[in-house]
């Protein structure tokens, strides 16, 4: 199971600390998601042979109209093995799951954002997974965490009834922010979401890095097609 993070500069952490903390806790590999505007400084395969954990390079998009945001995942789609947007707007929610290019939309229902059947299912046919994010859960109390229950609950129904893909996360700026699989899990169920979704969540960062790495081969010419392999025999493109 992966998590995915913000690291120094975005957060206030080092990846070499999240990567340390996230071993500790069973993770077997962490995505690297700043800010474009806020890029983290790490050596990847130095992190990764240090602490024998994945570091996976990524991005998370932000941006104030679609057609900023949809120059920069253009710039970023070959450089980064995840590229996400940061949702939480209907105008950049809508544009994220539009967008098969975009692995991954995050907390869209953060500030004036909202997810419905309609962004649901054009998720589902994009191949966008959507994020169900703990960080609120987590990190506030009262009106506002049961407000975040809420929504996070609505919006794991909407996942669940239309088969769209989603990712989970406790969204970390800091290594003191990382919680393990099993309290995740243990959240989740705490909240309403079954632990074999939880768990079906952290494991699709895996799956999404391992797809991509693949799609970065020389031998990926285009989903379903691949060079030196015969029909049905090349890696995962879905």
């Amino acid at each position: 199971m992966y998590e995915a993070v913000h690291a120094l500069p975005d957060g206030d952490s080092t990846v070499a600390r999240l990567a340390l903390t996230a071993s500790e806790y069973g993770y077997d590999g962490i995505v690297v998601r700043n800010h474009g505007d806020s890029p983290a400084t790490y050596d990847p395969d130095a992190i990764r042979e240090e602490y024998g954990i994945d570091i996976v390079t990524g991005v998370e998009v932000r941006a104030e109209t679609p057609s900023r945001a949809s120059g920069f995942v253009g710039n970023h789609r070959n450089d980064q093995t995840i590229v996400a947007v940061h949702g939480g707007t209907q105008t950049m929610n809508r544009f994220a799951v539009e967008q098969p290019a975009v692995d991954v939309l995050t907390h869209p229902m953060v500030g004036d954002g909202d997810f419905n059947h309609v962004l649901a299912r054009e998720a589902a046919e994009n191949g966008v997974r959507i994020e169900l994010s703990f960080r609120r859960v987590l990190r506030n109390d009262g009106g506002p965490r049961v407000q975040a229950i809420r929504g996070l609950t609505k919006l794991h129904e909407l996942l669940t009834h239309y088969d769209t893909p989603y990712v989970v996360s406790a969204d970390p700026t800091s290594h003191l922010h990382l919680r393990s699989p099993r309290e995740l899990i243990a959240l989740g169920e705490q909240v309403g979401i079954p632990g074999d979704d939880i768990e079906t969540g952290l494991k699709e960062w895996r799956r999404l890095t391992e797809r991509n790495r693949d799609r970065h081969s020389d031998a990926f010419v285009e989903p379903g097609v691949w060079r030196g392999f015969r029909d049905g025999d090349g890696p995962d493109s879905n």
